[in-house]
């Protein structure tokens, strides 16, 4: 991190490596672009309230990561959320693969989602988000593995063979 924080440069360097990780780790809890994007803010105006200096940038990101998981789960859990219609959410700007398995992946139970994005697009490993999560390596180890089921199970059953 070459820029002091609170400064500009931070904040646009912020802004900048890590909006798109939290947008889409907000998604695969809200399932709601917007809210998702919501999320996002709040997450850099507490980073931008606290006077924080990160031992180095995987510490940064893991603080972000926690950050964004805590917002999430206090919005699904406010009074707000349970009166609001949820949207369905095009996601026709996704290659129709890519939308099949995203689609797949947000069925999933909450635990599940959460660590299969952990693992396949943060490469984060399990005793990483196993710290993130403050859950056991094991726990998180098995929820990656039900998971996967649960997602080879939807998207084998959703093709049909000529």
């Amino acid at each position: 991190m070459n820029s002091s924080f609170g400064t500009n440069e931070y904040i646009q360097y912020v802004v900048d490596k890590y909006s798109n990780m939290i947008i889409k780790l907000a998604f695969t809890y809200v399932k709601n672009i917007s809210d998702s994007e919501d999320i996002a803010q709040e997450v850099f105006l507490s980073l931008l309230k606290r006077d924080i200096n990160f031992d180095n940038k995987e510490h940064e990101k893991a603080w972000l990561i926690r950050v964004t998981i805590n917002k999430c789960k206090n919005q699904l859990r406010s009074s707000w959320n349970r009166l609001k219609v949820p949207l369905d959410e095009e996601l026709s700007y996704i290659p129709k693969e890519d939308s099949e398995v995203l689609t797949s992946i947000l069925g999933l139970p909450k635990k599940y989602r959460t660590v299969i994005h952990l693992y396949y697009y943060e490469d984060y490993s399990i005793n990483e988000i196993a710290k993130l999560l403050n859950k056991k390596p094991a726990t998180v180890g098995t929820w990656l593995s039900r998971g996967r089921n649960l997602l080879k199970t939807k998207l084998i059953g959703g093709f049909e063979y000529e």
